[in-house]
């Protein structure tokens, strides 16, 4: 009698087992996350959710910013025919991927000038958009590698020649520039992070 209840035991505590809900695997550290990302240029067709493109955004915005201006805008593409339009100055992985993110800075603002504060504001240069916005794009990219992602930084500022067609495609304010095209889909292929661990660039209190 207590083998036959021992067996029922196990056979109810498997049961129990096999339905309980498997534990997610841990997510991986920031700086697991840094060390593993890598460039990813092809994409598989597989649909890239409004929830994961939330989460990049809300890391991108997550960046430091001088002065915290926070200059960055994005533009979140998904139409085929904006995004081939986006591909022709730059790759094909751009129009390939499911989801393309433009990561733009105002490149002015309205400020009061210094030591005036009750003067009215007025237009000034936005020094840093291109800082804080390469770190916004940054955080981004680290982003898709912890989703599981790929995605590749492609230049746009401060070529000419692909600053001004992206502006028209996608109707940007004169003070609002492109610095960035990133395209973000899952992998498609077995891309591997390059070490670029150099000791010979690092150099100890004087150069």
């Amino acid at each position: 009698m207590r083998i036959a209840k021992f067996f029922l035991l196990a056979a109810l505590l498997t049961a129990a087992a096999a339905c309980a809900p498997k534990q997610q695997e841990a997510a991986p550290s920031a700086l697991e996350t840094i060390f593993s990302r890598k460039s990813v240029r092809a994409y598989t067709d597989q649909p890239v959710s409004d929830e994961q493109v939330d989460t990049l955004l809300r890391a991108a915005m997550a960046a430091p910013t001088g002065m915290n201006v926070q200059p960055w805008r994005f533009v979140v593409v998904r139409d085929q025919a904006v995004k081939d339009v986006l591909a022709g100055g730059f790759n094909k992985m751009i129009a390939q991927a499911p989801v393309v993110f433009v990561i733009c800075g105002e490149t002015t603002l309205m400020r009061k000038p210094w030591g005036q504060p009750d003067a009215e504001p007025v237009e000034v240069a936005n020094g840093n958009w291109v800082q804080d916005c390469s770190a916004a794009t940054e955080n981004l990219l680290l982003a898709a590698e912890a989703l599981g992602l790929g995605a590749v930084w492609t230049a746009a500022y401060p070529y000419e020649d692909r600053v001004a067609p992206i502006r028209e495609a996608l109707g940007l304010p004169e003070n609002v520039s492109p610095l960035c095209v990133v395209p973000v889909g899952y992998p498609g292929g077995d891309d591997q992070p390059k070490d670029k661990w150099k000791p010979e660039n690092i150099h100890y209190d004087k150069w």
